[in-house]
């Protein structure tokens, strides 16, 4: 289980979200939920916020004219969006995020699809500096709404033993 309550003072509990090191284990699926259904408007301010200046995510007409025949979901829209559903899953305990590695755009994904996203567990070991640790890697799967893969990645995070990290004394 990803969500605990603990009682912080009598009658007060304060929820905590995540998996520590402890509770991963190499082979685990996690299936993120919910999904998130893009919309064109996410997809148009994403471009304004990240200054992406290709018109294949913002012009009807241009995207019309591609071999798409639309407009296409930014990519890094995608794995933002992966990242953020895996969090409670899978880094809502981390200290760091140490990289991603293997990005793989494998299918365009269109607004009004919704996107929806998956992480194994690939391994895990005890980190060698720092003893409250550990460093997890995952592979995390996209798929839209018909369960065609559109996003995959690895990504190697540093979590937090249980009793380590911040708020593991419930000081935040």
């Amino acid at each position: 289980m990803t969500q605990t309550a603990k009682q912080v003072a009598p009658g007060r509990f304060r929820e905590s979200f995540g998996r520590h090191y402890e509770d991963f284990s190499v082979g685990d699926v996690y299936e993120h939920r919910p999904g998130r259904t893009i919309t064109q408007a996410d997809n148009t301010w994403f471009t304004l916020l990240t200054m992406n200046t290709h018109p294949l995510h913002f012009d009807e007409e241009y995207g019309k004219a591609s071999e798409f025949g639309r407009c296409i979901v930014a990519s890094p829209l995608t794995v933002a969006l992966m990242v953020g559903m895996s969090v409670t899953d899978v880094s809502q305990q981390a200290i760091a995020n140490l990289g991603w590695r293997e990005i793989r755009m494998t299918a365009p994904l269109y607004p009004g699809d919704t996107l929806y996203a998956e992480s194994e567990v690939l391994e895990k070991r005890e980190s060698k500096s720092r003893p409250g640790a550990g460093v997890v890697s995952v592979r995390t799967r996209g798929f839209n709404q018909d369960r065609v893969e559109v996003c995959t990645f690895e990504r190697t995070i540093l979590v937090a033993k249980r009793g380590h990290g911040v708020g593991s004394e419930g000081n935040y």
